[in-house]
């Protein structure tokens, strides 16, 4: 029967109290309490009077619960996150397991320890050091070096510092390759080819020591000689360069000379080949038309001699401004200077116009066309037999 069930004589206490209806005891309660924990663990229930109305009921639903709850903890705690740019390594009892990708993954706690690693991390470090040359320099080096990770179980299981053994081997090459050369080399001439040797050797020491690393890239950032002579060095350098300016620039000259210089030259050849075919045509034809005019002549002497003088006297006062009359019936030829004639003319013209209104005096004219007389009587010239010598 319910402890307020009606028809009762008295009312129940729900605590384990008395039959009054007062609050109940808290410390009854915790008691109360108590003893059924006691009773559900194995421990003696009723209540300290010795009573044993209040037994012990079985423990093995209450273990089932918690053994329920554990297990779920359990798998809950177990489950982790692998991000795109890592890998995780597993590890059973503190030995390699497996390697696990992207995603969402799950180990065994306790049991199991895993180890994530970016492997898409572009990792980067400088070194600058102060080394001797083969010539007994100092030379002070910058390099730098990037890599990555590319496998992670030896990244994190077979070396201990893999980035610190990295940056010994990397010293260890750059002091081994500058070592071997001179100064000039590491300052201006062979940088490259410096480079390109200090990352051979350092992929050769990663591949012996199997890190899990890779280069990426190695950079021969900055050298410089000691600053006693950085000075000097620096005036080699820039001496160096103008040396190698101007040669380029006399090679452009050069480049460009030549090839004129050479049409130049097929031009003057060509032009002397066809002044020497041109004078030659015109001697074979010159012959040709002498050897006709001989026929010619020889045919009629008379006749051809007086074509061959009217023909040369016709090509000579072609380009002249002369003018010679033939006096019929007489032993004389007038010779007219018409330039000269043209000039005094074109010289009375221009009189009027630098003298403005005023006019010249008839003296002056007079003076001019006896000046032009006499100069026209003066050229008139005897011949003999009315023929030109």
């Amino acid at each position: 029967m319910a402890w307020n069930e009606p028809g009762g004589n008295k009312p129940k206490d729900p605590w384990g109290g008395g039959g009054d209806q007062g609050p109940p005891d808290l410390d009854e309660a915790l008691k109360n309490l108590k003893e059924k924990i006691n009773s559900v663990f194995g421990g003696k229930g009723g209540k300290s009077g010795g009573s044993s109305g209040s037994g012990g009921g079985s423990p093995w639903p209450v273990l089932i619960i918690a053994a329920v709850i554990g297990v779920v903890v359990y798998a809950l705690v177990g489950f982790f996150q692998v991000d795109q740019r890592e890998r995780a390594v597993v590890l059973r009892f503190g030995e390699y397991n497996r390697t696990v990708d992207p995603g969402l993954r799950w180990r065994a706690p306790i049991i199991e320890q895993f180890q994530k690693v970016d492997v898409e991390q572009n990792r980067r470090y400088d070194i600058t050091e102060a080394m001797l040359t083969r010539d007994t320099n100092i030379v002070s080096v910058t390099l730098q070096v990037q890599y990555q990770v590319l496998d992670p179980i030896p990244f994190l299981l077979k070396v201990a510092r893999p980035e610190t053994i990295l940056e010994h081997a990397t010293s260890s090459a750059l002091r081994h390759v500058v070592g071997s050369a001179t100064m000039d080399d590491v300052l201006k001439d062979n940088r490259e080819a410096i480079r390109v040797k200090v990352r051979e050797r350092l992929d050769e020491y990663l591949n012996r020591y199997d890190t899990g690393l890779v280069l990426k890239q190695v950079v021969l950032d900055q050298t410089q000689a000691p600053d006693a002579v950085r000075d000097a060095f620096d005036d080699v350098s820039r001496a160096k360069e103008d040396e190698d300016r101007f040669k380029k620039e006399a090679e452009a000259y050069r480049n460009s000379v030549i090839p004129q210089a050479r049409g130049e030259g097929r031009r003057l050849e060509e032009e002397a080949e066809a002044y020497r075919n041109r004078l030659i045509d015109s001697a074979k034809g010159d012959a040709e038309r002498f050897t006709d005019l001989l026929a010619e002549y020889r045919k009629a002497p008379e006749v051809t001699r007086e074509r061959l003088y009217l023909e040369t006297m016709t090509q000579v006062y072609s380009a002249t401004s002369k003018v010679m009359v033939d006096v019929d019936k007489g032993n004389s030829l007038i010779y007219l200077p018409l330039e000269q004639l043209v000039k005094g003319g074109a010289s009375k013209a221009r009189a009027p116009q630098q003298n403005g209104a005023s006019s010249s005096s008839p003296s002056s004219a007079g003076a001019d066309d006896g000046g032009s007389g006499r100069e026209a009587s003066r050229s008139l010239y005897s011949t003999r037999n009315g023929e030109l010598r």
